[in-house]
């Protein structure tokens, strides 16, 4: 337990000895409220001696009862303070001021420890020469200005902060003394503070004399008044804040730093805002250099950079307008020899200050005349370069160069500079990396697009690609042409839900699968419903556990698909979708339609069938086909979209290409939010000199009328040469449909540019299939002989039977250059 001393020291009686012992009153009391411990200054209070006291209830030295709440205070509070009426020895009353802690005492219990100032006064002498020191010592810059703001008074601090003595200053005013705007800001403020008779605060900033930078100072200004309330004068006190500035403002400039930096997933911009936030705060010029095999998109050099290094300039930044003292201008890149210091900092792998008296500077100014003009013309002083690394990997370098700010770089600059580059070194890093892929893809998804639309008379043919902006990522949009049987062509759009290299090569391979079943000749439901049935499987075979860790969700494949089948004789068009938007028709008198297709759902559900439309079209009709980027990314409402879309295609336009340059330029914004793919076709007839038909008996002897029908066709089209291959594939073809087909049989021939084809109809599902006739068999060499005889060969499947078709190559007709233009093309000003 803790006892104080019970006899009084003997000391000289001296003002000093206020701060013993004797002038303060301790008491100790327990938690039962028990005295345990009484002090010299305790006597000197109320009399009472430590063996009178201790031992006994504190609550007997009370004159008048105390509060509930002061007798009890809750467990957790733990200082009290409060007046108190106490009972001297001699039994007067003695007015206190007390003040208790609680606390825990050597064996653990709990205690209050009471304090209590003992009555009494230092000399008078004393009293105003420690108001004196305190003044004239303080280290706040500290005066005293009369009521016409002159100068009375002022302390060492002022004196230094100044560079002027009290002497000097005195009977003169602060504008006086300091001829600048914060001298006449401070007297503005002292004026309201003696008008006013309240204090006032202010945060200035400036250059003291002798000083080479700006400090920052926290100026208080408080009124001086007498005991009748009149005011005297103001009192100023300043202090030197700059270092908590300089603090907070780095602080700013990194939160600043956090949400500017790396607002995008570009390198050069990422680079440029790093410049941008840097000037003027932290430098008088900035410029950001980056590795040159990183901006051929190549993979950075693995380990330290020794030796000279070539960087390339990306951005930069300066006070004066147009960044003049800049050597390299953006996009050029040199050779920073091993003594300079962005060769040193990337070799170091931390920051280099170099000052203009550096030898090291010398040496790299030395083989630099251009450099070294401009350091002359310009005043560098203090260079700091910087190196950019980002996961162990050096990115480049960034210099900060000081030539209007006279102060040079510090440590703390070096740790400011430090924090940005690393914060824009990862945001680089992320901007090279996702470059890097989404080339990779858009790479990849153009050369799984078709590079040439293939060559055929039915439609004329016009596409674009358009991948998404930088923040999207490449999709998986995708269109195709596929030449058919018959000279029809087939019309594909789709678009695979996701973006990146792995919705590339989801496309890819929904567009071989395409291509693949189109070569089949399915009608356009039935396609998609392999299609389908093939994007549930790929989806089933991605989430079968291909290297997914536990618990992982397997991501599965969405796309939508539409699909067109143009025939050039019947001039009939044939549609199915697959969740995709509507495909519009511009008709040869300049209306635009959307064709009400069946809905059918998007590929990979396995809900729903799918339907399909058939239209006729007017020869020099207009297909569009496009994805739904078209209208996504239009950044309107749907049915505003639709409007301009409908009004761009209705414009007068000298060709397909340039109808959509026009949707794209009237739809979309420089940097759309997905992907877009259109497809724009315009349809083409063939006359009936080009088509010749038969409807023929299913009777063995008709086969001899079906060869000579065809003999006088083509001598009706001068292909005479033809006559032999013609003859036999219609013998074959018409021979097997009498023998395995049903009727009705039809055959018919078509001419068109430089192909001849042949085409035999029933009623039958049964489709022949070529074999190899063994040395004995009478039959099963016909398929034989068509398929070496012709071009091409094959079956379609129709609704009311299927179709034997063969192709075979013949002169070529008339150039159509030659005939007079259809009237869908006189007077329009098209070129296609």
């Amino acid at each position: 337990m803790e006892r104080h001393r019970t006899e009084s020291d003997e000391r000289p009686n001296q003002p000093a000895d206020r701060t013993g012992a004797a002038c303060t009153a301790t008491a100790v009391i327990d938690e039962h409220g028990i005295v345990t411990g009484w002090s010299e200054g305790a006597t000197r209070l109320l009399g009472y001696l430590p063996s009178e006291v201790m031992g006994r209830g504190a609550a007997g030295l009370l004159a008048e009862d105390v509060p509930e709440a002061a007798r009890k205070p809750p467990a957790d509070q733990h200082r009290q303070a409060g007046k108190a009426v106490l009972r001297h020895r001699d039994g007067h009353s003695v007015d206190a001021e007390l003040l208790a802690h609680r606390r825990i005492a050597e064996d653990g219990r709990s205690e209050w420890l009471v304090v209590s100032a003992v009555p009494g006064k230092p000399p008078q002498d004393h009293a105003d020469a420690l108001v004196n020191w305190a003044f004239t010592q303080s280290a706040l810059a500290q005066a005293v200005f009369d009521v016409d703001l002159r100068l009375v008074w002022a302390n060492a601090a002022m004196e230094r902060a100044l560079a002027v003595t009290e002497n000097g200053m005195c009977g003169l005013r602060l504008s006086e003394i300091m001829m600048n705007a914060s001298a006449r800001e401070t007297e503005e403020a002292m004026r309201m503070t003696l008008d006013s008779g309240e204090s006032q605060m202010l945060e200035q900033h400036l250059r003291t004399p002798g000083e080479d930078r700006e400090h920052a100072w926290t100026v208080s200004l408080s009124p001086l008044k007498d005991q009748n309330g009149r005011m005297r004068g103001v009192c100023l006190a300043a202090r030197d804040t700059t270092e908590q500035y300089t603090a907070r403002q780095r602080l700013l400039l990194l939160n600043e730093a956090s949400t500017r930096i790396g607002s995008t997933l570009d390198m050069d911009r990422t680079a440029q805002e790093l410049a941008d936030v840097a000037v003027p705060r932290l430098a008088d010029f900035v410029g950001v250099y980056l590795l040159a095999p990183l901006v051929r998109r190549e993979e950075p050099p693995a380990g330290a950079l020794t030796g000279a290094v070539l960087l390339h300039c990306v951005a930069h930044q300066s006070v004066l307008k147009g960044c003049p003292e800049a050597v390299l201008q953006l996009g050029e890149t040199t050779t920073y020899p091993a003594s300079s210091a962005a060769a040193q900092c990337l070799a170091q792998g931390r920051a280099v200050i170099q000052e203009t008296t550096d030898s090291s500077l010398a040496d790299w100014l030395a083989q630099d005349p251009v450099r070294a003009a401009r350091v002359r013309e310009y005043g560098f002083h203090s260079i700091m370069a910087v190196p950019m690394r980002a996961r162990g990997t050096s990115l480049g370098a960034a210099m900060f160069i000081r030539h209007r700010r006279p102060e040079p770089f510090t440590l703390d600059d070096v740790v400011l500079a430090e924090e940005l580059l690393a914060r824009a070194a990862v945001c680089i890093d992320n901007a090279r990396r996702y470059s890097r892929e989404r080339g990779t893809a858009v790479a990849l998804q153009r050369n799984l697009l078709p590079r040439k639309l293939p060559e055929q008379t039915a439609l004329e043919v016009a596409s674009r690609y358009l991948p998404a902006g930088a923040q999207a990522g490449v999709g998986g949009d995708w269109f195709d042409v596929i030449p058919l049987s018959g000279r029809r062509v087939a019309l594909v759009v789709g678009d695979v839900v996701g973006h990146g290299l792995q919705a590339s090569a989801d496309m890819g391979r929904l567009r071989i699968a395409v291509r693949t079943l189109a070569d089949i000749d399915l009608p356009p439901e039935e396609l998609l419903t392999h299609l389908d049935d093939l994007v549930i499987r790929l989806s089933e075979e991605e989430g079968g556990g291909n290297g997914l860790e536990p618990g992982a969700e397997a991501a599965t494949i969405g796309a939508t698909c539409l699909y067109v089948v143009y025939d050039p004789v019947s001039r009939h068009c044939t549609l199915a979708r697959a969740g995709h938007p509507l495909p519009a028709v511009l008709t040869p008198d300049r209306k635009v339609e959307f064709l009400e297709l069946p809905p059918g759902p998007p590929l990979g559900l396995g809900s729903l069938p799918f339907e399909s439309l058939e239209a006729e079209l007017p020869e020099g009709s207009v297909l569009f086909l496009y994805t739904d980027g078209l209208i996504a990314s239009c950044g309107r409402d749907t049915g505003e979209c639709v409007d301009i879309l409908q009004t761009a295609l209705s414009r007068p336009a000298p060709s397909l290409d340039a109808l959509c340059d026009t949707v794209l330029a009237d739809l979309l914004p420089e940097n759309p939010a997905d992907d877009v793919a259109l497809l724009v076709a315009r349809t083409r007839a063939l006359s009936g000199e080009q088509v010749a038909t038969w409807e023929l008996p299913s009777d063995p002897a008709v086969v001899a009328r079906a060869r000579k029908n065809a003999t006088e066709q083509l001598a009706a089209w001068d292909l005479d040469e033809a006559v032999f291959i013609t003859e036999l594939v219609v013998s074959e073809l018409v021979t097997n449909a009498i023998r395995y087909g049903r009727p009705p049989l039809r055959l018919r021939l078509i001419r068109e540019a430089h192909t001849l084809i042949c085409e035999v109809s029933d009623a039958s599902n049964t489709v022949p299939h070529m074999r190899r006739a063994r040395v004995f068999d009478e039959g099963g060499r016909g398929l034989l002989l068509v398929a070496q005889l012709t071009e091409r060969w094959g079956t379609r499947h129709t609704r009311v039977g299927k179709t034997i078709w063969a192709e075979q190559s013949v002169p070529d007709m008339v150039s159509p250059t030659t005939a007079p233009a259809p009237p869908w093309k006189q007077g329009e000003g098209r070129t296609g």
